[in-house]
């Protein structure tokens, strides 16, 4: 007699959608959570943001991403990125006119068709549209210190932040980046006898979640091999310590990731490895076949 066949059993559901989510193009997921994080600081936090720079930012990054597409070939669907770039700009840049906001998109989507090595771009266009917006022009600034700082708020930015650098395959440096910096902070609060609830107020910032998890974290931008990236972490996380606590700038950690940045190609070289490939169909790194979107 055959033996039986018994009907296959279907994982639990919170497995499939965790199965789901983690197959996405992670820059869906950084869509949804940044606008929405945008929208709760517009209507809640006051992020002093008027709707038409807003407007603005999305028009001339799209407009500058279309057109360099077009005459690079590249895949319509590399507007994502300068969707993501839209919502981190408008996140970060604050300015007295409505001109900054396009000029500052316009100029750092078009460094990713102008400053490239390898096939990648250099700098990720969030945190090079943020330095020329500090250093250029005049009016602008940068305002970390008002995306909020209660706790829940930063838990709610770590899980969501989790699951788009996981799906980017990014976890690494991430976490590298923060316990390394972590680390720094702990030490400066031990050396200074200061109380333990002034790291648990820098813990709880969501400039700190933010930056961990959807900037430094960008696969394009960030060395191929992962002991590279775990360098490339530490370099960022000293460097942002140091900017912060010893030249007492807040905005310490965009000046590291833009200071670190011309080193990637560098670790590249040293420790060759496979380039993250944008897909649509597969948001899973690999190896260059055919034309893919590295943008």
């Amino acid at each position: 007699m055959a033996d039986a066949v018994l009907p296959a059993t279907r994982p639990p559901v919170w497995s499939r959608v965790g199965a789901r989510v983690r197959s996405l193009d992670a820059r869906y997921l950084q869509i949804g959570f940044l606008g929405s994080f945008l929208l709760f600081g517009a209507l809640v936090r006051d992020f002093a943001l008027r709707p038409e720079q807003v407007v603005l930012t999305f028009a001339a990054a799209l407009a500058t991403q279309r057109i360099g597409a077009q005459l690079t070939g590249l895949p319509s669907h590399s507007l994502l990125s300068a969707v993501v770039t839209s919502l981190g700009l408008s996140i970060l840049v604050r300015a007295d006119s409505l001109w900054v906001h396009p000029l500052v998109a316009t100029l750092a989507i078009g460094a990713k068709f102008a400053i490239r090595w390898n096939g990648k771009h250099l700098y990720n266009p969030a945190n090079l549209g943020a330095m020329i917006a500090l250093l250029l022009l005049p009016g602008a600034w940068i305002s970390p210190g008002q995306w909020g700082s209660d706790m829940l708020l930063a838990l709610w930015v770590a899980t969501f932040g989790i699951t788009v650098s996981s799906s980017a395959r990014r976890f690494d440096i991430a976490w590298a980046f923060l316990a390394i910096y972590v680390g720094l902070l702990v030490l400066r609060i031990v050396y200074l006898g200061a109380r333990w609830a002034v790291l648990e107020n820098q813990l709880s910032s969501g400039a700190l979640i933010l930056f961990t998890f959807f900037m430094i974290t960008d696969p394009m931008t960030t060395p191929n091999h992962r002991l590279m990236r775990f360098l490339y972490a530490a370099i960022v996380a000293v460097g942002a310590f140091v900017w912060t606590y010893v030249f007492f700038d807040t905005n310490g950690l965009i000046w590291a990731l833009f200071l670190a940045t011309p080193l990637v190609p560098l670790l590249d070289r040293l420790m060759p490895a496979a380039k993250f490939q944008w897909r649509p169909q597969s948001p899973y790194p690999t190896a260059p076949s055919g034309r893919a979107d590295s943008r």
